[in-house]
């Protein structure tokens, strides 16, 4: 718990406040109120979504907006000063007010630290194989480092390059419904040629084993996940279907390539915007955001390794077009 607590401590304050400070001398009270229940709401939607085939941030976007966190009104302090993201400067002359939806934004991404922990616990066996491998005591781990490295680059510099227009442009509802409808085809058509190939392919390869190739097409297909709704534990599990993993060690290795990506995500989101998060919703609730993302992600891990074993994608791609419907209905009709 020590770790946890650390961890979202360094990835929030990476920056100073950007945010309007107010008096030194009297103890900052959020502006605007994260009630617990809506603190746990969100972490187990990320939680259990994270890794889960149907899109964390669809299932995030939709709750924020379900639970009144959308508001893009300008926040002030009770002093009726007006709370700053970025304070006006020659090269932003309006400036950029604090507002409710950008501190929801920053902590639907920040709450992803409990799902990453969640991972690294669950498996610590295969993360310290690859640390003796970067340190050539372990060939199987040197492998398996390399390849997750290669299934990481392509996301992270797309997502590093675009992260800004698709935060600008990409985060609503319309995105999200085209991305559940287009994952379930994609997952139905690649579900059903894994059975046909099930039945000439002997499903023993593991991650270790893929060629450079193979992880860096993953990698380009995880890029698919940057647009919301589409699922980034979905195009990798799909991704590792079309490089001969079967299902169980195909999520195994969609969920030691999130690490980086998650990480990567939250680090970014809290340089840039972490700080105002705090200043509006303050530290507690953040913290059991936190801490409930990462036991809900333990227990979604555990049971997506086993009914893939068993059912593989079709219940899921099932799953997001029902959602998609539901979603369409209640916000268009």
């Amino acid at each position: 718990m020590r770790f946890f607590l650390l961890f979202s401590l360094a990835t929030l304050l990476s920056t100073p406040l950007q945010a309007e400070e107010s008096d030194s001398n009297t103890p900052r009270i959020p502006v605007a109120e994260l009630h617990l229940g809506d603190a746990i709401i969100l972490g187990v939607i990320e939680g259990v979504t994270e890794f889960l085939p149907i899109s964390s941030t669809g299932h995030l976007i939709i709750a924020t907006h379900v639970l009144g966190l959308e508001s893009e009104t300008p926040l002030s302090n009770k002093n009726g000063q007006r709370l700053w993201y970025k304070k006006p400067s020659t090269s932003n002359p309006a400036g950029e007010p604090l507002t409710l939806k950008l501190a929801a934004d920053t902590y639907t991404v920040v709450i992803q630290v409990g799902a990453i922990l969640a991972v690294v616990l669950l498996y610590w066996n295969q993360l310290m194989s690859m640390m003796n491998g970067l340190l050539g005591r372990d060939s199987n781990g040197a492998r398996l480092l390399q390849n997750v490295i290669y299934a990481f680059v392509p996301v992270a510099i797309v997502g590093f390059l675009g992260s800004k227009i698709i935060e600008k442009h990409l985060f609503s509802i319309d995105t999200v419904i085209i991305g559940l409808v287009g994952g379930a085809i994609l997952m139905i058509v690649v579900e059903r040629r894994r059975w046909r190939m099930a039945r000439v392919v002997d499903g023993h390869k593991e991650p270790a084993d893929l060629y450079p190739t193979e992880a860096l097409k993953i990698g380009f297909i995880q890029c698919l996940a940057l647009w919301p709704g589409t699922s980034r534990s979905m195009v990798t599990i799909v991704g590792g279907y079309l490089a001969g993993l079967n299902p169980a060690k195909a999520a195994e290795f969609s969920f030691l390539v999130g690490l980086p990506v998650l990480a990567g995500a939250a680090f970014l989101k809290g340089i840039r915007s972490g700080p105002a998060m705090i200043e509006v919703f303050g530290w507690s609730n953040v913290l059991v955001g936190v801490l409930v993302a990462g036991i809900s992600a333990a227990v979604a891990v555990k049971f997506l390794v086993g009914f893939l074993t068993r059912h593989g994608l079709m219940a899921f791609a099932l799953y997001r077009m029902v959602l998609a419907a539901i979603i369409a209905a209640f916000f268009y009709l």
